[in-house]
């Protein structure tokens, strides 16, 4: 990678020895000591409330394992991610990196403690149907293992070089090689699907929409600053070590925090869906549920399942039988994994598991009281019914008010079974933070240094927070999966172009060049890592 063209006397770089004393260490050890220990309290109060008291001490230990390497995919992200946040800030040297760490992951908590939880379960239907109803199984463990180490592992190799890299695309890689490596494995004529290629779309179009959202619009928004903001210091490179004035300093702090706030409540979700997904293949008398779902809820969630069930029997009336309830969730399973569910059959099976929620939910009167042995069944129903509807979209056949009414139901399903407790959240706010304290040096200086010829200017560092941010919320509320990498690197480089002689004329192009690289070989890469992961830890399990 090309060696910093910036000029030492008139822009040196910003003292990065920030968080290097012995207090600080002491400060970090201690912050990781009390997640951990928040962690498992968290997980046995939930066990003990739930009646769950009796787990093995090997599962235990297999649940505390895996979230341990969920909230290490997590910290790993904060090397990649957070960094690109704090970038700008430290280099116009409106923070010192210390504070500009910390602030950012304090914000980063604030974002995902908000967050919708849109993102963190877009991101889990990528994964084969099979092994999401079944997480509790050999598969189920090979599968989490596989695809958070391989994500951890391209993360680290990528920040070992200082190259920003996208832990999205790491994470989506990864599923998409379980997901290949499964239905490789599984029997010939089986007719596994092992992919989603629907919510693949949906999420590619996401991922690749980034860097070129993030290069346009950040080199309009400078060419933009330039015709409405006259103040030439705005374009100019910091001198020595002073901070900017006060009100482009408080803009560039500004800027910092909205990244980092929709960081956290975009990319913080992505290791949230596996996280509950791991809850649920370990405890699920405590996670498969909502166990917190209002009790006064019930009664109109059991008349919307109930009206659902007529909707699907009317229109499974051609089906040739009834089948049991074994049977009807064999037949969405098929349906989901082959994109075939408007089909008679399938509509009456549907009706039938829909019949069982209502049931189910209607002769507890809760979803805390619902059996221990009953819960698996209660969620799978739940789940596939949901996932069908969904897949449904606006098929052809059904009147306004019933798909309104079906709609509602799915709503009202993925309240039951698609939560991120509290305490989850807050464990991977606190992973993102640490992470970024430990990480941030060496992609810190990528962005700031070696992207542009020039030395990053408060308006160029303005232009690209802003775009980020306001990209990142945007795609938050609307629960796509982005990269905050390739956004923000993007939106630098598009500021370098448009600030420093047009045309290219300020990148340095074997910085591009290596970052280019580690886009294109992303996906392939951790689909390889992911599926021989996946594929030694099927034979282990």
């Amino acid at each position: 990678m090309s060696g910093t063209l910036l000029s030492p006397a008139a822009a040196p770089r910003p003292n990065m020895k920030g968080g290097t004393n012995q207090a600080f260490r002491m400060f970090f050890m201690g912050v990781v000591t009390a997640a951990l220990v928040f962690v498992g309290y968290s997980v046995l109060a939930d066990l003990r409330s739930a009646g769950e008291n009796g787990m093995a001490i090997g599962a235990f230990a297999l649940l505390a394992l895996a979230l341990l390497i969920a909230l290490g995919f997590e910290f790993v992200n904060g090397f990649h991610d957070t960094a690109n946040a704090v970038a700008t800030v430290i280099y116009t040297n409106s923070l010192p990196p210390l504070v500009a760490v910390v602030w950012s992951g304090m914000w980063n908590l604030a974002g995902v403690l908000v967050s919708s939880g849109a993102v963190a379960y877009s991101v889990v239907t990528l994964l084969p149907v099979e092994l999401i109803l079944q997480v509790g199984s050999g598969a189920g463990h090979a599968m989490i293992f596989a695809l958070l180490l391989s994500a951890i592992i391209w993360n680290l190799a990528t920040w070992a070089f200082g190259i920003p890299n996208s832990s999205s695309h790491a994470l989506v890689g990864s599923i998409l090689g379980v997901g290949f490596a499964n239905q490789l494995m599984s029997p010939a004529g089986s007719a596994l699907y092992g992919v989603d290629w629907s919510q693949v779309r949906k999420v590619f179009s996401a991922l690749l929409f980034s860097p070129v959202c993030g290069f346009v619009l950040a080199a309009g928004m400078l060419i933009l600053m330039r015709l409405v903001i006259r103040n030439a210091a705005l374009y100019r490179a910091p001198e020595g070590d002073a901070p900017p004035p006060l009100w482009i300093r408080g803009l560039l702090v500004g800027t910092c925090t909205g990244v980092s706030f929709f960081h956290g409540s975009n990319d913080g979700q992505k290791g949230m869906g596996l996280i509950m997904l791991i809850l649920i293949g370990a405890a699920p008398t405590a996670y498969a549920l909502n166990r917190a779902m209002p009790d006064d809820m019930m009664p109109a969630f059991v008349q919307t399942a109930q009206q659902a069930a007529h909707v699907f029997e009317v229109h499974g009336s051609a089906a040739p039988s009834l089948p049991s309830a074994e049977e009807a969730r064999a037949q969405v399973t098929d349906a989901l994994r082959t994109k075939t569910v408007a089909r008679p059959e399938i509509y009456s099976a549907l009706g039938v598991l829909s019949d069982d929620i209502a049931q189910s939910v209607g002769s507890y009167h809760s979803l805390q009281a619902i059996p221990a042995a009953a819960v698996p069944n209660v969620r799978t129903d739940m789940y596939l019914v949901a996932e069908a509807v969904r897949n449904m979209g606006k098929v052809s056949g059904f009147t306004g008010d019933e798909s309104a009414e079906l709609s509602k139901f799915m709503g009202q399903l993925n309240a039951g079974t698609r939560f991120i407790p509290t305490w989850v959240k807050i464990a991977v706010a606190l992973a993102l933070g640490l992470g970024t304290m430990v990480g941030w040096k060496r992609i810190v200086v990528t962005v700031g240094e070696k992207i542009g010829k020039t030395h990053l200017t408060y308006a160029q560092g303005a232009a690209a927070e802003l775009v980020a941010m306001g990209t990142i919320g945007l795609a938050e509320r609307y629960g796509l999966p982005v990269s905050t990498t390739h956004i923000l690197s993007s939106g630098v480089a598009g500021t370098m172009v448009a600030g420093g002689g047009g045309g290219g004329g300020g990148l340095q192009w074997a910085t591009l060049r290596a970052m280019a690289m580690a886009w294109v070989t992303t996906l392939p890469a951790a689909m390889l890592i992911s599926g021989v992961l996946y594929f030694i830890f099927r034979h282990i399990f």
